[in-house]
């Protein structure tokens, strides 16, 4: 089947001296991975360099839906970035996003406002200069897609029970936050990327706030580990 979609680059991965397999996030169809037989010899119609992690794409495939690697027919930059090719910090968070983004997007299902979602907060970073905070924020509203966003209908609680995912004024669990700790968790709900920067972290909030939010992601879905880009990340904000 011929589909025109939008994609969104997860990872590519060399399988010879001249080919890829790349996994996309498509608008249409979900999850999707494709081989791209002499991409990297310099002769194909297709380019590489559009296969870097999160470009925003237009691509026309060959969907073949039997469990074995898709084709792409045409491929098209559909948004080009203006301050991430030049930005460490920008760049770092990005391929943080996508090592997670990788590990949690398994599914071949649509997912039409998750899409939108990615490809919108994308657009937000590249766009503004304040986003220290980003990667933060991001985390937590993806898992309102991946179906573990936190619930906080008693928000006046004294307990999160990471594992129940909920506000809680008591439980048996000794996976919690409380007192510092809930109130630096507390502080991502209900906020848009616009209001990120009115967060006042020093790193060493930050990093903690991350932490909590990587154990979350660990609690929640079986088989995601710490991304291996987590150092790095790290490092750019010290």
């Amino acid at each position: 089947m011929i589909v025109s979609t939008q994609a969104i680059v997860l990872n590519s991965l060399k399988y010879s001296d001249t080919s890829l397999i790349v996994k996309l996030f498509t608008e249409t169809d979900g999850i999707k991975s494709y081989m791209l037989k002499g991409v990297l010899n310099g002769k194909s119609k297709l380019k590489a360099a559009f296969f870097q992690p999160l470009n925003l794409l237009e691509i026309v495939a060959s969907h073949n839906n039997r469990g074995v690697l898709n084709s792409l027919k045409e491929t098209h930059v559909n948004y080009h970035f203006l301050t991430i090719p030049t930005n460490i910090v920008k760049q770092t968070i990005l391929l943080f996003i996508a090592e997670v983004l990788n590990a949690c997007l398994i599914d071949e299902s649509e997912y039409q406002a998750l899409f939108d979602y990615i490809k919108s907060a994308i657009i937000w970073l590249d766009t503004h200069d304040k986003t220290s905070n980003f990667h933060l924020l991001f985390l937590l509203n993806l898992t309102k897609y991946l179906g573990f966003y936190p619930e906080s209908t008693q928000i006046d609680a004294p307990i999160f029970d990471l594992e129940e995912g909920k506000m809680m004024f008591k439980t048996t669990s000794i996976l919690v936050l409380e007192n510092e700790d809930l109130k630096l968790f507390k502080s991502l709900l209900g906020i848009n990327f616009d209001s990120i920067e009115q967060l006042k972290l020093n790193g060493a909030r930050r990093q903690q706030l991350l932490a909590i939010l990587i154990q979350y992601y660990e609690l929640h879905l079986s088989g995601f580990s710490k991304p291996k880009s987590l150092p790095i990340l790290k490092s750019i904000f010290e």
